[in-house]
């Protein structure tokens, strides 16, 4: 019989989740002899046998991968012929350069483990750290590539030897698990007070008993702490939102199951398959009547709650226990009673703990008792945050279960490292095809975030171990990513590039969706400096590559207080009515506001402009009372949201909007201050702006020759806004563009900047 030879490197998510024995399992029934092992590349198997039968491999690996596994190439040599015998599987091979090995992200508990976890018999029952290939840590407990034990931080844990055996089968569901363990061997859990005392009985039991006395406790997860209570409470839940300073913002709510929420939710199709996917996300669900009569105080006035799935052995155990041990699975069918807030664990503005130590000095003072386990998690890692928007998953925030997955791009290029924003803060590195967004860091404007930031560069390049050949940031110098962007550079002797902020929003799009043409690019967002030196945010652009060319802006409002504008929408209205020469009114329509006189008479002396539809948008809810001042970044936005969607269509006349070079919002928010129906006035204000933008864009896209719009920056997490401009878009005959692999706000910034630098770097 002729006897082939091929070497086959695979490259993709192909580490540490089960593809050597699954390639061993396939090899034996094709009768192939060779090997498999991990390597820098990813993957590599030399394969030799029938040729028919060898010419299949690919085929075979990309149809019958495995579930967590993603095959980005498949690269195959044709080699000599070896005297050999069998398949095997070989250890990790680390020399080389990881150019491409890529590890996974954290994933839920799957039904296998799931279905050991509570089945009384089985010698994992009830073990809060059960997990096999398909399923648990990844990214979170990872230290270096090649993925393997020794790189983990279960190096700790040696295996007992009937851990071991499974570990060493290539037959069995765990082999080669890294965080593979079992009571006997593995991590363990301990309930304790804030000093570090052990509390006596069992800690799922006693944890429970707590949140059902009303107490807050901290839960560790994969990437971090959480602070739990019951989100039926309201006690618990107004002592949680004190203790943290969070007088309003949402909070997350973790529920059994889907039926769990069917009283409280409407839902639309793609919720529940986004709900208990793997990465188990919190998802924004559209709340039924029945929302806020039960749950007051989870998202105060806005029409979306956010919930999630438990995702840990350690949630469904909590889960188990109120539903009184039940065996089998049948329980997680019903509708279960238990629902608790699951929200950060960090004090406000600091980054999320992740040290059982920290947790015992930083929660101190709002948590009531502490669920650890000693695991250590190697890197912080927040929840992620999605919601359907016509039919389609749109982030809000990606980190645990996306990160760290690499978004694919059209073209190879050089390494790039990129800084992202401000706020909502993350890095974006790319490699080769790939650009790897870290997980949410948060806002620059405390030390720790800043270190934080600063330790997640030093993982990411440790992770991937490359040097980048050029570093972007944001245009603004003074941003702690831009001053770490030049550092860095200087260190490493290469370019650092500044890119315009609302270029990068529009650039995050181009890169997700592989365009690489003229585009037109609608920017709209709260604030970025624009290059020449004033606040953007309303920002029509013709964007080719490293090249962008500013076509008009909203018309300029002023901002009065500067920064405290952006807090405190009344001062907004207040510039509206200047604007419209009616600033003696100011004075009275403010009298609750004590500085209403004096910034009537500062705004009639003249303050600096801005051109962002964040502060239209604060305008507006300023004029119609909504929300005076704001209690969490974005909130009068998300209440003038909310009141659309509950008012629902209505008319417009298109003579409340100028369409020029500038875009004029000036006679909408003329009728606004005349509005005495909140409700209809955020119907109106929204219905009035999606026609507005979409006449001006149409402008343009005759004006440039250009059929292509792209929707980049933090206005379009607005569903109204988003969905409402697909549709006027499509209805005058132009494509829309919008962020889906990243968030359209600042948590994507990064991925725009990163694919503006390699154009730069590739025009020197």
């Amino acid at each position: 019989m002729t006897v082939e030879r091929q070497r086959l490197v695979v490259r993709g998510i192909v580490q540490g989740v089960g593809f050597r024995p699954f390639v061993f399992r396939l090899a034996c029934e094709l009768g192939l002899t060779g090997w498999v092992r991990n390597d820098a590349q990813g993957v590599t198997i030399e394969a030799q046998g029938d040729p028919a039968l060898l010419d299949t491999l690919p085929t075979r690996l990309r149809d019958g991968k495995p579930p967590l596994a993603r095959i980005d190439a498949i690269e195959v040599t044709p080699l000599a012929p070896q005297p050999e015998s069998e398949f095997a599987i070989r250890l990790n091979h680390g020399g080389g350069t990881v150019d491409s090995a890529a590890i996974g992200p954290d994933t839920a508990i799957c039904p296998a483990c799931l279905a050991e976890l509570f089945e009384p018999t089985d010698r994992r029952y009830r073990y809060a750290f059960i997990n096999c290939t398909d399923c648990g840590p990844r990214y979170t407990l990872v230290r270096h590539l090649p993925y393997d034990r020794a790189a983990t931080s279960m190096a700790s844990f040696p295996q007992c030897p009937r851990c071991q055996a499974e570990y060493d089968d290539p037959r069995a569901r765990r082999f080669h698990a890294e965080p593979n363990a079992c009571p006997t061997c593995g991590p363990s859990l301990s309930l304790t007070d804030l000093a570090g005392t052990s509390l006596p009985g069992d800690p799922i039991a006693e944890t429970l008993a707590l949140l059902r006395q009303g107490q807050i406790v901290a839960i560790k997860g994969l990437g971090g702490f959480h602070l739990a209570c019951d989100a039926q409470n309201p006690a618990a839940v107004a002592r949680l939102r004190a203790r943290k300073a969070r007088e309003a913002k949402p909070l997350a709510l973790m529920v059994a199951n889907p039926a769990s929420l069917d009283a409280w939710v409407e839902w639309q199709p793609g919720d529940a398959a986004l709900l208990t996917q793997a990465a188990r996300p919190i998802v924004l669900l559209r709340k039924g009547p029945a929302a806020d009569r039960a749950l007051p105080d989870i998202a105060p006035g806005l029409a979306w709650l956010g919930a999630m799935l438990p995702y840990t052995p350690l949630h469904y155990l909590l889960f188990h226990e109120a539903a009184g041990r039940p065996a089998g699975l049948d329980w997680l069918q019903q509708p279960q009673s238990l629902a608790l807030i699951m929200t950060s664990a960090n004090p406000h503005g600091e980054p999320l703990v992740i040290d059982n130590e920290a947790a015992l000095s930083q929660l101190a003072g709002l948590a009531d008792a502490i669920l650890m386990h000693d695991r250590a998690i190697v890197i912080r890692c927040d929840d992620s945050v999605l919601r359907q928007e016509e039919g389609r998953a749109q982030f809000l925030r990606r980190a645990r279960g996306y990160t760290p997955l690499g978004i694919p791009l059209a073209r190879m290029g050089p390494a790039v490292l990129a800084m992202g924003g401000f706020y909502k803060n993350a890095l974006c590195i790319v490699r080769r095809d790939q650009a790897y967004l870290s997980q949410h860091i948060g806002d620059l404007d405390r030390v720790a975030v800043c270190l934080a930031q600063e330790a997640a560069v030093g993982h990411w390049l440790h992770l991937l171990q490359l040097t980048p050949q050029a570093v972007a940031h944001d245009l603004h110098p003074d941003f702690h990513g831009s001053r770490l962007a030049l550092r860095l550079a200087e260190e490493w002797q290469v370019p650092a590039i500044a890119v315009q902020h609302h270029h990068a929003h529009i650039a995050a799009v181009l890169a997700e969706h592989g365009v690489d043409r003229p585009v037109l690019g609608l920017a709209l967002d709260g604030v970025g400096l624009g290059d020449d030196g004033q606040a953007w945010g309303g920002e029509l652009l013709r964007v080719d590559g490293a090249q962008y060319q500013r076509l008009g802006h909203l018309r300029p409002i002023g901002l009065p207080g500067g920064d405290r504008a952006a807090r405190e929408p009344w001062r907004m209205g207040a510039a509206a009515l200047a604007l419209l020469g009616r600033g003696d009114e100011i004075a009275q329509r403010f009298a609750t506001e004590p500085t209403a006189p004096q910034l009537a008479q500062m705004l009639a002396r003249g303050v600096p402009n801005t051109t962002s539809m964040g502060r239209w948008f604060d305008a507006a809810a300023g004029l119609l009372g909504i929300q005076p001042r704001m209690q969490f970044e974005g909130q009068a936005a998300m209440l003038l949201e909310g009141l659309a969607e509950r008012h629902g269509p209505i008319a417009v006349d298109n003579a409340l909007y100028r369409v020029g070079a500038e875009l004029d919002l000036l006679p909408l928010v003329a009728r606004l201050a005349d509005e005495t129906d909140a409700q209809r006035g955020a119907a109106l204000f929204h219905a009035v702006l999606i026609e507005a933008l979409a006449d001006w864009v149409l402008d343009a896209a005759r004006s440039q020759g250009l059929g292509i719009v792209v929707c980049g920056g933090g206005c379009w997490l607005n569903a109204v806004l988003s969905r409402g401009m697909r549709q006027a878009l499509k209805a005058r005959g132009l494509q829309m563009l919008s962020a889906r692999a990243v968030p359209p706000g600042d948590g994507g910034l990064a991925l725009g900047q990163a694919w503006v630098a390699r154009h730069v770097y590739a025009a020197r």
